[in-house]
């Protein structure tokens, strides 16, 4: 069977809720994979003007896209941009913060706790060792201070997830999207599309591709990836001579803004 079952699971979890200003409603379902790869967040409230809702669609395990629904929205919250109205940078940020945030002893050590195997065991006992554990924030921001120890040198997990997250403030609704998640918009009975799938033949994504080392192969980047931008994949960002926007794959997301 290999990374797909031999049926798939169609099993859903579902759930509602509302907010001060709006209600939601979401449906998962795991489907032909081995495990579900796929998280999501919902905050209603994320402050007292703006709620925030983020789908993650992880590939080659789970990990980073638990990673995201647990960090991405607090680091969209403290970025300095966030307080001056500037959502869009603030959370163009937040998704080149994440990548940045996997790296090194902590990085390693949450990647380990959320994950199926490794290590979940020794991911605990190292948060016993070396620091308090990071899922221990409930809620807060996270500072995320530098961790010295056995695995500081991890460059980043090797498996991904798309993001595709949109934030309203007021009327104003902010799309942004790394990957081939989907975000759509209904007028009138009318559904427009408010993301663009980052696939590596798009004559862009393939111009940065190929300048950054990389190369094309079946539709794939380097033969593997199906996806030319996402969040994790640290194979593909290892190029020191380029800024985190031009490696071969880039957390970098399409920004959409517009009024609701």
């Amino acid at each position: 069977m290999g990374v797909y079952l031999s049926t798939p699971k169609t099993e859903k979890f579902s759930e509602d809720g509302e907010g001060d200003r709006l209600r939601y409603g979401l449906s998962s379902m795991q489907g032909w994979r081995a495990t579900m790869e796929d998280a999501h967040a919902a905050y209603p409230n994320l402050d007292s003007s703006t709620s925030f809702f983020g789908v993650y669609d992880g590939h080659g395990g789970k990990v980073v896209a638990k990673f995201c629904a647990k960090y991405l929205h607090q680091q969209v919250l403290k970025e300095e941009a966030y307080s001056a109205g500037e959502i869009g940078t603030s959370v163009q940020k937040a998704f080149f913060r994440m990548d940045e945030m996997m790296r090194g002893q902590r990085g390693w050590r949450e990647l380990a706790v959320l994950g199926d195997k490794i290590n979940k065991f020794s991911g605990l006992i190292e948060g016993l060792i070396w620091s308090p554990r990071g899922g221990d924030a409930n809620g807060r921001i996270d500072d995320w201070a530098f961790e010295d120890g056995p695995h500081s040198d991890f460059s980043g997990p090797t498996s991904g997830s798309t993001a595709c997250v949109a934030i309203i403030r007021n009327n104003q609704l902010v799309v942004a999207n790394a990957g081939d998640s989907r975000c759509v918009i209904s007028r009138k009975g009318q559904a427009y599309n408010l993301s663009r799938d980052h696939k590596p033949d798009l004559e862009a994504e393939k111009e940065r591709i190929i300048k950054a080392g990389g190369f094309i192969h079946a539709g794939r980047v380097n033969g593997s990836l199906n996806l030319a931008r996402a969040i994790g994949d640290m194979e593909f960002k290892q190029n020191k001579f380029l800024p985190v926007e031009k490696q071969i794959v880039t957390a970098n997301p399409d920004i959409n803004t517009m009024v609701m």
